[in-house]
């Protein structure tokens, strides 16, 4: 018969996993290096990074725009069309 020991059977199953060390991991490091450094050489990369540093959005004006429009006093299409060559030149630049 053969001879059982249950505690060395189970030994290490009850090991707690610490998630902070865990993603701490030095490979995890280096994954994250890769995706960093390949953000910056993208072209989805350098637009993500633009659109990151863009400023806030100013809920003033945004709820005056909305007014405008309910009331019918806002020219959209001449204002889509100047955020559109804005947008464009900044995407280019």
């Amino acid at each position: 018969m053969l001879d059982f020991d249950s505690k060395s059977r189970f030994k290490g199953q009850n090991r707690k996993v610490n998630p902070v060390e865990d993603s701490l991991a030095p490979d995890k490091d280096l994954i994250m290096e890769q995706i960093l450094e390949n953000l910056n050489t993208t072209p989805i990369g350098k637009v993500l990074k633009k659109i990151a540093s863009l400023p806030e959005v100013r809920k003033e004006k945004v709820l005056d725009v909305r007014q405008q429009l309910t009331e019918g006093k806002y020219e959209f299409n001449e204002h889509l069309d100047v955020a559109l060559d804005k947008v464009l030149e900044d995407l280019t630049a």
